[in-house]
């Protein structure tokens, strides 16, 4: 990439001139999660900042592998009429259907998802939370356990309400709990593919972050697992990095570190004390045989968890509904935008009042195709590591770094059906 095209970009995506879709104005970088780069947009409509994930297209359509029958939803279920079959790109847009319909106080909003035809990303819209991650790990400074059970307490509801969608997370860790303005956790970073059918996900890939990976994920022996089983594993993780301010398996080396998951006992540290109950519910989620741990059922009546009895949680037909989704809102679950690349050709057109390619030296210009922009879009959004984590606590399978306080993930695979 020259100069010129370099500077010609950046002056695009300025504060001043941001790169704008339909009534987003996309704004710096914010993050990087599971499925992609996280840029702050502001809404111009209703005066508001978001949180736009951009997504590839390719990767959803791979990880939704090949065509299936979607889990029956809405009126038509309950006749016992067949859903029809959905290809690949068709099943991630009705399982974008599905997360846009989501609504519940502990799980982070997806208000809307903008496709640009000509680009393999889709632009996904959540609500933004400022404050961000409950806590980076490691830290010197972990919770109370007072804060601690809170927290936890949210994480319960969140993750008990995703399944109930029959919706498994993958990926639960302290970077993907959000605090929001009323000090609650929401749940972020559930994606497209991690649905499934039945009463469990049959799961037979792994997925996730490498330190909070449960032991039968690493195991030759097993050919598949429960996707639940494998979310109450990461949040016991979580549990033990609110208290401890660490995982409880660490290593330098990956194969060090997935023989330490399968066989090392859970050690608790002298400091911080922590009580005797917390001790046993984290044994109980950190159970290696993942068909004697503790259900998310049995956690909401965990004496830890409910102070005895005397802070119980409400029940789940109490803060669960079923989502339904019709045909309509299938075919409305993404809104098309124009070109993005054509976008912001027209505005630096137009800027310069000139009807040359803005995106070409001189030189060059009458050499390469005007479809330059839309190729050289991604490389306006580099991604700049803060700081070196250790390797079990990074992403093995690219060369990106992660941001500072997030421990990213190892790879993403759909559920086999």
């Amino acid at each position: 990439m020259d100069l010129q095209t370099v500077n010609t970009l950046q002056t695009a995506s300025s504060p001043t001139d941001c790169i704008q879709l339909n009534q987003y104005k996309l704004k710096s970088e914010i993050g990087k999660g599971s499925y992609g780069v996280v840029k702050l947009a502001y809404n111009e409509d209703d005066d508001k900042h978001y949180a736009m994930k951009l997504v590839s297209k390719k990767k959803l359509v791979k990880q939704c592998g090949f065509p299936r029958r979607p889990p029956p939803r809405g009126p038509k279920a309950a006749q016992g009429e067949q859903p029809k079959l959905l290809g690949p790109l068709e099943r991630v847009y009705q399982e974008i259907a599905i997360l846009k319909k989501l609504d519940h106080v502990n799980i982070v909003k997806l208000v809307e998802v903008l496709d640009d035809p000509s680009e393999d990303n889709l632009h996904m819209v959540f609500e933004l939370m400022r404050k961000g991650p409950v806590m980076e790990v490691p830290t010197d400074s972990p919770l109370s356990e007072e804060q601690a059970r809170l927290y936890f307490r949210d994480i319960i509801l969140g993750i008990e309400y995703l399944h109930y969608q029959k919706i498994v997370h993958r990926d639960i860790k302290p970077s993907n709990l959000l605090l929001g303005d009323d000090g609650h956790v929401k749940i972020a970073d559930f994606g497209v593919s991690n649905q499934f059918e039945g009463n469990d996900a049959l799961l037979s890939s792994t997925a996730g972050t490498p330190a909070f990976m449960a032991p039968e994920t690493l195991s030759d022996a097993r050919k598949s697992f429960s996707g639940k089983a494998l979310d109450v594993w990461a949040m016991g993780v979580t549990l033990y990095c609110f208290v401890f301010g660490k995982c409880p398996f660490i290593d330098e080396y990956i194969l060090a570190l997935h023989n330490k998951i399968r066989t090392k006992p859970v050690e608790f540290p002298e400091t911080p004390k922590i009580s005797e109950e917390l001790q046993k519910l984290i044994l109980q989620m950190l159970d290696k045989n993942p068909d004697s741990r503790i259900s998310i059922p049995e956690i909401k009546m965990d004496p830890w968890v409910t102070q005895g009895g005397a802070d119980p949680l409400p029940l789940e037909e109490d803060h669960c509904s079923v989502v339904e989704v019709t045909e309509e809102d299938i075919q409305n679950s993404v809104k098309f935008v124009p070109s993005l690349s054509a976008v912001i050709l027209v505005k630096a057109m137009l800027r310069k009042r000139s009807f040359s390619n803005p995106f070409e030296c001189p030189s060059r210009r009458e050499e390469r195709s005007m479809s330059a922009p839309g190729s050289l879009l991604m490389d306006s959004w580099p991604f700049r590591p803060s700081f070196k984590l250790q390797p079990s606590l990074r992403k093995a399978s690219t060369g990106d770094g992660p941001r500072e306080g997030e421990l990213e993930d190892l790879h993403e695979d759909e559920p086999s059906s």
